[in-house]
């Protein structure tokens, strides 16, 4: 493997990562700069544009409700300047319409990325659901950012998020 094949799996990486933020801190910027402009994404119910997904999760998302996203086994088949990137998802979810039922969705990103000048981003997705599982979880409607007895800081969307904080004091 070439220092130039490392870098680009690395940028892909990074591009996953930067979606995961998005969507869990209703972050426009970084959904954005995980798409192409013209990229399609087919996502449960959605399938179109990403830039019309982009639209439609940013209204749920910036109602409220809690979310965390993780990627793991990132597999990436480089193609020159195209990759077909398989990645495993684990989500939990809530909303500030149900905000004690919570959602875990399982599955995986199908994604065709594309390089261009010099930038990998996904140009195609697809997301496969392994496993959905909804709960009812009263206890989310409660205020649990106190853990032995000192207030936490809890997840919040952008800018108000603690790591918008630390990128502004290191700017």
């Amino acid at each position: 493997m070439t220092v130039d094949e490392l870098l680009d799996r690395e940028a892909i990486r990074d591009c996953m990562y930067r979606y995961c933020r998005g969507i869990d801190r209703a972050d426009e910027a970084a959904l954005r700069s995980a798409y192409w402009e013209d990229a399609s994404d087919c996502h449960g119910a959605y399938t179109g544009s990403a830039a019309g997904f982009i639209e439609q999760a940013l209204a749920k998302l910036r109602t409220g409700g809690r979310r965390v996203h993780q990627v793991s086994n990132i597999l990436i088949e480089l193609h020159g300047d195209v990759a077909a990137v398989e990645s495993c998802f684990l989500a939990f979810q809530s909303t500030a319409a149900a905000p004690t039922k919570a959602t875990l969705l399982c599955g995986r990103y199908v994604d065709r990325f594309e390089k261009r000048q010099g930038e990998w981003r996904v140009a195609a997705r697809t997301v496969v659901y392994d496993w959905i599982e909804e709960r009812e979880r009263p206890e989310l409607a409660q205020d649990n950012s106190t853990l032995f007895g000192v207030r936490q800081p809890t997840g919040k969307v952008a800018p108000d998020d603690a790591i918008y904080g630390l990128r502004r004091g290191l700017l």
